[in-house]
């Protein structure tokens, strides 16, 4: 009852009272810096989007990624001085950070590569939303691009979830015109000159209706000479995941122009001697 007694409340609930009062500032200051750090870094982005014409979803995963690492140093900081309130010693609350940091680290060596991997994948406009690709042994359309995993759709409609670490090369098949071929087979019977001019008719009339042709169609000649048939290339630089279009209605019209002039297009023929005993 005495110790009670003793205690003096008038001390007790002032020091309690400025505690608190310091709590509130502290977070007080941390919402304020937050958000102007928040506006800060999506100012930033949208100058530099804008600027260095960054497709969209590069810029938001990228402003994504800054604040994240914002909000974890700030957190850090507000815990700190929190802790520096109540008269814990700050060094050692960062010396444990450090040991858990390595801790983790050892632990999580993979998912550490992967968000490096990720982040420079961003960083150096390897690949966007939309582009065709190959990387780690999948080829297909990438649907996302994350600081984990890149997620690529094959053209089956199978999606691959790729872990960033294992894209060691990337072929990006979307930056600049595309290139349609098509070879196709006459017979050794035909006239190649003959084969050639219509043809070269035939790319002239594709060009002229095909708005995804850069350019040609041209005829390049004889490819090769074929167990049954004569070979002929016929090449043009088209759009961007155009070719695919290109190449079909360039079949087609061959297929339509060859019937029509009575040029063969050879299949391949099998011979079988029978060999009769005396």
């Amino acid at each position: 009852m005495n110790f009670i007694e003793n205690i003096g409340w008038a001390g007790l609930l002032v020091d309690t009272g400025l505690l608190i009062l310091q709590l509130i500032a502290i977070f007080i200051v941390y919402a304020i810096v937050k958000s102007l750090g928040n506006r800060f870094i999506e100012r930033s982005f949208s100058e530099v989007s804008t600027k260095q014409n960054m497709s969209q979803s590069r810029a938001d995963t990228l402003k994504n990624l800054t604040m994240s690492v914002f909000a974890y140093v700030l957190i850090f900081i507000v815990v700190a001085v929190v802790f520096d309130t109540f008269g814990f010693d700050i060094k050692a609350l960062i010396a444990g950070a450090g040991i858990i940091g390595l801790a983790v680290g050892f632990g999580a060596q993979g998912l550490v590569s992967d968000v490096v991997t990720g982040f420079f994948i961003l960083l150096e406009k390897q690949m966007d939303v939309g582009d065709y690709v190959t990387a780690a042994g999948f080829g297909g359309i990438v649907e996302d691009v994350g600081l984990r995993t890149t997620h690529i759709r094959s053209f089956d409609g199978t999606l691959n979830y790729v872990p960033n670490r294992e894209i060691s090369s990337l072929s990006n098949h979307s930056r600049g015109n595309m290139r349609a071929l098509v070879d196709i087979g006459i017979s050794y019977d035909d006239n190649i000159d003959e084969a050639i001019r219509v043809l070269q008719d035939v790319c002239e009339k594709v060009a002229e209706t095909n708005e995804a042709i850069v350019d040609g169609p041209n005829v390049l000649g004889v490819q090769n000479l074929g167990d049954s048939d004569v070979v002929i290339r016929v090449l043009c630089q088209t759009k961007n995941m155009e070719q695919w279009g290109v190449e079909r209605q360039l079949r087609k019209e061959i297929k339509e122009a060859f019937d029509a002039n009575g040029i063969e297009i050879p299949f391949p023929h099998q011979v079988y001697v029978e060999k009769k005993e005396q």
